[in-house]
């Protein structure tokens, strides 16, 4: 029996693996962190045999109510990720597997790891509506890619993953990226005429290579600095916020998963200390676009608004919508799978993330053209 996490996203450490029966495991934390949660390891030498997998540390991770009612990711090919019954226990997360292949890998979401984010730059480079720009390096020298596209007056803002273990954020991208490149699509030809989109499709890709949950390899939380960011602790915002001052913004979105709530929302800005009614009323109509168009969506369940005038500029959506004065917003996501719409084979999968990130286009578009 053999286990690893020793490659692009992996993140697991080993207490004891002699009896495939009680495979006993910890998750690591984020360098110079507390936080930890985003798991992914490869599993092989367990042709039919009977396998118990238990995460002895569950109990002191981040959001330990995402455990609730969880569903471990399982893949045997990398592409395809199911789920498989999971029990959460006195703080330990366990699950049992008789594989039919000699090698699988477990993980906490179906990861995206830094090849495919290459992977994604590259498809969308070879299309000749996009330019492609490299804003500077992270920490551990990655490139920060930037996607543009369009020509028209308004200016878009797509960001995500700025929590690198919210992959699911990614693959929103992909969706959303491909419907933009689709010249036979004629909500995004009308879009990409109407508007210039800067894409960003990975905010942190030091953490997503190293197999964190929430931070960079400074230990930052990128979605707490957007006040005052540097170059020394966080060049991945200041980066991208600098260029954002040099375009301006008319509509922002920042793309995340949530660890707990098992349905997708939108989280604004309401707690802004310049809020006007126009802002919250072009947030009420995306969102009822949305609703309306994609099953999947829903205004019901989400996060409390924000008091008046009790915003946290530090983080993105609320620096942003005061900043620019424009329409702002994190669009969250589920780790475990959307209790409106369960699949009990893929939970929330990768290509339900794409789906939404297409229906995205027609509400932007809508939002924009009003």
């Amino acid at each position: 029996m053999f286990i690893t996490s020793a490659f692009d996203s992996g993140n697991i450490e080993i207490v004891r693996a002699s009896d495939p029966s009680d495979i006993r495991l910890r998750i690591q934390k984020d360098k110079q962190s507390d936080f930890y949660q985003w798991f992914h390891f490869r599993l092989s030498g367990v042709l039919d045999t009977a396998c118990k997998v238990t995460i002895e540390n569950a109990g002191g991770a981040a959001f330990v109510e995402g455990w609730d009612n969880y569903r471990v990711c399982v893949s045997e090919d990398r592409e395809t990720w199911h789920r498989l019954d999971t029990e959460y226990k006195d703080g330990e997360l366990s699950w049992e597997i008789e594989p039919y292949t000699d090698s699988l890998y477990f993980a906490y979401f179906a990861p995206f790891s830094m090849e495919q984010h290459l992977d994604l730059i590259a498809t969308a480079s070879g299309s000749p509506l996009v330019k492609t720009t490299v804003l500077g390096y992270s920490l551990d020298g990655q490139a920060m890619d930037l996607l543009e596209l369009g020509s028209g007056e308004k200016i878009i803002w797509l960001i995500a993953r700025q929590h690198p273990g919210e992959t699911m954020a990614e693959y929103w991208m992909e969706g959303a990226i491909d419907r933009l490149l689709d010249m036979d699509d004629a909500v995004s030809r009308a879009l990409l005429e109407k508007a210039t989109i800067y894409i960003v499709p990975n905010m942190n890709p030091d953490g997503s290579r190293r197999g964190h949950l929430r931070t960079n390899a400074a230990g930052i939380n990128l979605n707490r600095v957007w006040a005052e960011p540097s170059m020394e602790t966080s060049p991945e915002v200041y980066l991208v916020r600098e260029k954002m001052l040099a375009t301006g913004v008319d509509v922002h979105m920042d793309v995340h998963g949530d660890e707990a709530l098992p349905y997708n929302f939108i989280a604004g800005f309401e707690g802004i200390p310049s809020l006007t009614k126009a802002q919250l009323a072009r947030l009420n109509q995306f969102q009822d676009v949305l609703e309306r168009i994609c099953p999947d969506f829903q205004t019901e369940k989400g996060y409390d608004l924000d008091p008046p005038k009790s915003a946290d500029l530090k983080k993105c959506t609320d620096y942003v919508a005061e900043t620019f004065g424009c329409l702002a917003m994190t669009l969250e996501m589920p780790f475990k799978d959307n209790d409106d719409m369960p699949d009990p084979d893929f939970g929330w999968s990768p290509e339900r993330c794409r789906n939404l990130g297409r229906a995205c286009i027609d509400a932007l578009y809508q939002t924009i053209n009003s």
